[in-house]
């Protein structure tokens, strides 16, 4: 090739200079090469670009969060630990199923007992403890410990609560609640056909709420040291209730009675009870330590929640309506 390039560069040259080419020698001519045309370009498409909306989210329901304590005025560290996890929730509210106030409900010892880890929560609040709340948020039950010093008084005159105060009934969103006195002390009686249970039927009868919700202190049904108590097996579940809370035995148990679940929560800062007698009713118990119940309710679900005092899960169920 080397050869080939240098005889035409040769004879370039020779005829650029007007040199014949040297006899004997073959005439080289040159001819030109064309350059490879390139390829047509490859037809191409300009996207269409379509903006799609985005779908706006779905809105979450409304939901109303409560605490469940009970057992609880004890004014020590095992109270204090539950009232620092109630608070860590910011519940909209707080319900009690009674023994607010130990030893014997004395006026001496309420505030100590009670205002010191939740004055936050009520109102009014005439305590020593700090600010209370712009309204109540604080729906306590009587317990056989606060009727220990008469009528009740130091505890009557320390909430202000609807009704009589001993037993009333309120309604926070899709819920009514309906705090009972199951205490015997109780002037308008405890068993099924006092005064106090017509109360309740009727005032159930009447409610429209989505969620009606029955609490008071002595456990219908109790797998505990105290056991059931005969008196308040109310039929509730035929009256129209959705769930029944309670306290008295000093630990926590889940039940099913009469189709709706029965709780019994009295973890909240007395000393803990073993349970004794399991009942066929029941469904989840722990004793092993301190804590509160947090509800969490929509107009189609009420979703229960027990946690001891280090934040731990213990037990859950849920309640759903279509």
């Amino acid at each position: 090739m080397k050869k080939i390039f240098s005889l035409i560069l040769l004879a370039v040259l020779v005829a650029a200079c007007g040199v014949s080419p040297t006899p004997g020698l073959p005439v080289i001519t040159a001819t030109a090469y064309s350059t490879v045309s390139p390829p047509p370009p490859i037809a191409t498409s300009t996207p269409t670009i379509t903006l799609t909306t985005v779908p706006s989210a779905t809105p979450l329901p409304a939901l109303d969060r409560f605490a469940v304590i009970g057992d609880f005025g004890s004014g020590d560290q095992a109270e204090a630990d539950v009232a620092t996890l109630v608070h860590g929730w910011t519940p909209d509210f707080i319900i009690t199923v009674g023994d607010d106030n130990y030893p014997s409900g004395a006026a001496d010892t309420i505030d100590a007992h009670i205002g010191q880890y939740y004055h936050d929560y009520i109102s009014p609040y005439a305590g020593s403890y700090g600010p209370g709340a712009d309204q109540n948020r604080f729906f306590p039950t009587l317990g056989n410990h606060d009727w220990y010093t008469t009528g009740a008084q130091p505890y009557l005159d320390y909430f202000s609560l609807p009704g009589n105060e001993r037993y009333y009934d309120f309604v926070w969103g899709p819920m009514h609640f309906f705090a009972l006195d199951s205490d015997e002390n109780e002037p308008d009686g405890v068993n099924q056909a006092s005064v106090q249970a017509g109360w309740l039927r009727q005032t159930l009868a009447t409610s429209t709420s989505r969620w009606n919700v029955v609490y008071f202190h002595h456990a219908p049904y109790s797998s505990g040291m105290h056991g059931s108590t005969t008196w308040m097996q109310w039929p509730f579940a035929t009256w129209g209730a959705d769930v029944v809370l309670a306290g008295h035995d000093h630990l926590y148990e889940r039940l099913n009675v009469d189709g709706i679940p029965y709780f019994t929560n009295g973890l909240g800062g007395g000393g803990i009870y073993n349970f004794v007698n399991i009942l066929p009713e029941s469904q989840f118990r722990y004793d092993a330590d301190h804590g509160a119940m947090l509800v969490t309710a929509s107009e189609t679900e009420m979703h229960f929640e027990f946690y001891n005092r280090t934040g731990k899960l213990i037990d859950s169920y849920q309640l759903t309506k279509p």
